[in-house]
């Protein structure tokens, strides 16, 4: 078994210039590999007749080949060759561009079963650049694989066969028998060929829902381990008998009933022996700034300091505002610290945090910089807490000792989601919008309509409301996409020139930024157009307008962030979703973004389309990949696992029991893998 382990260049006809490809793609060692799994099969069990075979799609057929043409050069190193060929019914032409390897391979007389496009007409259908096998093989399923450069599907097909050489040579299995047998799942050493070299389909869905079984078994054992740790540290106990009177009749506002219940839970956390781990999921809109001013508010009066930390500057100022306004009349001390601090005022407020001056300090990822130290933090916010890595969060808490831990996320998130991402987290979710906000109103046009979107967004500003443009790219490149800043220097001499437009993106300078976002909440420009730089926390309650510009490019919950921009006071709000880039599947997602305003709907529906891999997009928050399961299709393994885990953790806390120690090695290595969550 160990040879399963040993660096990947050993295995045999690898070697160190392979090896890098191969590190590319994740994979270390030759159990690596083994885990690479196909994304597909080509089935090559069931073809159809020619006749059958669809115009545009891929079909895998069962011909001889009946002649082979003369390559025709159509420029200079491009060749196209061409070969007929009969299903004994209908004929068809093969088609290979710039493949005379492919093309020499096939024999006059010979049957091989393909699989490609169908392309051509009626009378003469062909099918282009296809995979193709002899026809009297056995192995009639070939796995597909992820690829990068310097490897093809072959040559990781032949090195797996030599991967499993090894497993059969040493059979090894982690999970326990009893669990195999009482969830019917294959063992190792069936499943992981049975995954890679199928004798039927049923073979790999077998095989696909072992791994996909341990995988979920392995994570939700991991994360509920390190929430148990968590749970025996010794937090700084707060006071139940805080009066929280004072905060509630300072607002201009009356909370919601989902706030009022966050705000409970929240403190009755703080009152504990074991720190606080509470996620606060809201929609857009939803406050969760002003429950995280009464969390602050209850630790405070309790004689202990806060610290709040958000992923960008401009978000970070934005909080500071809102908090300062909350809490200073209130008597407390409220701190800024960004990496755009002056250094005599960041020495001062270092000095304030140190003596317990500064109450609650605001910031970016200053606040986890060495020298900013805390007389006693008892509580530590971070929003939108998946844009940090564990790590990040960790450094911040570590300054408190054990300190008690909020994080927020105005990202909604599907609760099977939420239950895997935040599976270390209590969750408190914000379902209603704050009194008096109205629907915004969403519709979906494409570029023929552009002027007419200019006449609306311009009558909004002449009732002296405010608007965004949000482009996807800032810079000129040859993408058809417009770029922010041309489009801000063209809008203002054109379409807006009565109208101050200001220019907002993730380049300019973090000073820069303040003052651009400062002059729009002061309402010295009417018009902001930005980047995705915008996409989190800002509130301009004057904003009523949004165009998004090449609105196919954002993922659907992007899109719902975006629009939650506006409508962030007693004004009506709209947004315009614009593109000309239309398929069915964005003609799908943008209807969606039209008809409902339910933030958790849409993240259902992003869910459903993007799967749960690129749900946040470059995924920073300290989990381990999902390889093989899929959270859309695999709930009932989802349930299953996770019952089996409180099971497991109830009998054997620490998976320390022989039987349960090569599962808790395995829980490990995935988490090792994460590079940030790993359990000691």
């Amino acid at each position: 078994m160990n040879e399963l382990f040993h660096p990947i260049s050993k295995l045999k006809g690898v070697g160190e210039k392979r090896s890098q490809a191969y590190a590319r793609l994740g994979v270390a060692t030759p159990y690596d590999l083994l885990y690479h799994l196909p994304r597909h099969y080509l089935d090559y069990t069931a073809p159809v007749s020619v006749a059958e075979a669809a115009f545009g799609e891929t079909a895998v057929l069962r011909l001889q080949i009946t002649s082979k043409l003369p390559p025709q050069y159509i420029r200079s190193k491009f060749t196209i060759y061409k070969a007929t060929a009969s299903d004994g019914v209908s004929d068809i032409t093969i088609v290979f561009y710039n493949n005379n390897y492919g093309f020499d391979r096939l024999v006059c007389g010979k049957t091989y079963c393909m699989s490609g496009k169908i392309s051509g007409t009626l009378l003469r259908k062909e099918i282009l650049s296809p995979h193709v096998i002899p026809a009297d093989v056995e192995d009639l399923i070939r796995p597909v694989y992820p690829l990068t450069t310097g490897l093809s599907i072959n040559r990781i097909a032949m090195d797996v066969q030599t991967a499993l050489k090894l497993l059969q040579r040493e059979p090894f299995e982690w999970m326990p028998a009893h669990i195999l047998q009482e969830y019917q799942l294959m063992t190792l050493p069936e499943a992981l060929p049975g995954i890679h070299f199928p004798r039927s389909m049923e073979e790999a869905l077998e095989a696909r829902r072992r791994l996909a079984f341990e995988e979920l078994l392995q994570l939700q054992l991991g994360m509920a381990m390190y929430k148990r740790k968590s749970r025996t540290e010794t937090a700084l106990r707060l006071s139940a008998d805080t009066d929280m009177q004072p905060f509630f009749e300072g607002l201009p506002f009356t909370m919601t009933d989902s706030q009022k219940t966050a705000v409970s839970e929240i403190c009755t956390d703080m009152t504990k022996d074991i720190p606080m781990n509470r996620l606060l999921q809201g929609d857009v809109g939803s406050g969760k700034t002003a429950v995280a001013a009464a969390a602050c508010y209850f630790a405070i009066r309790s004689g202990m300091q806060c610290a709040l930390m958000a992923p960008t500057e401009i978000l970070a100022v934005q909080h500071y505002q809102t908090l300062s306004g909350m809490l200073s009349p209130l008597g407390i001390t409220v701190g800024l610290l960004t990496g755009s601090t002056r250094a005599k005022e960041r020495r001062q407020l270092i000095a304030g945090t140190a003596s317990g001056a500064v109450q609650l300090l605001v910031g970016t990822h200053a606040l986890f910089q060495k020298d900013v130290a805390f007389e006693c933090l008892a509580l530590v916010i971070t929003d939108e807490q998946h844009r940090f890595g564990v790590a990040q969060r960790s450094m911040l808490a570590e300054k408190g000792g054990c300190p008690h831990k909020l994080v927020m996320s105005a990202t909604p998130i599907p609760r099977t989601l939420a239950l895997i991402i935040y599976g270390d987290l209590d969750i408190s979710v914000l379902k209603e919008l704050p009194k008096g906000r109205k629907q915004i109103e969403t519709y979906a046009v494409t570029g023929k309509l552009r002027e007419r979107s200019y006449h609306f967004i311009r009558e909004q500003l002449r009732q002296g409301r405010q608007g965004y443009i949000v482009c996807p790219m800032i810079e000129e490149s040859e993408s058809e996409l417009q770029a922010a800043a041309a489009y801000a220097e063209s809008v203002q001499k054109d379409a807006f020139a009565d109208y101050r437009v200001g220019l907002l993106h993730g380049k300019m300078a973090a000073r820069e930024k303040e003052k651009v976002m400062q002059a729009f909440q002061q309402q010295e420009l009417d018009l902001l157009v930005c980047t995705t730089v915008i996409e989190v926390g800002i509130d301009v309650p004057n904003a009523t307008i949004m165009l998004i510009e090449n609105a196919d490019r954002f993922g659907l919950s992007q899109l719902h962030q975006l629009r939650g921009r506006v409508g962030r006071g007693q004004h009506q709000s709209y947004c315009i979703l614009m593109t000309d880039h239309v398929t069915e599947e964005s003609k799908h997602r943008l209807q969606i973004m039209s008809r409902t305003a339910d933030g958790f709907r849409i993240a259902e529906e992003d869910l459903k389309m993007r799967g749960p891999g690129d749900f946040f997009g470059q995924r920073q928050h300290g989990l381990p990949p999902l390889r093989i399961a899929d959270l859309t299709k695999d709930m009932r393994l989802l349930n299953e696992t996770q019952t089996l885990t409180r099971r497991l953790l109830e009998e054997d806390p620490d998976l320390m029991k022989p039987e349960h120690r090569p599962l808790r090695l395995e829980v490990l290595r995935l988490f090792a893998r994460s590079g940030e969550n790993g359990m000691n």
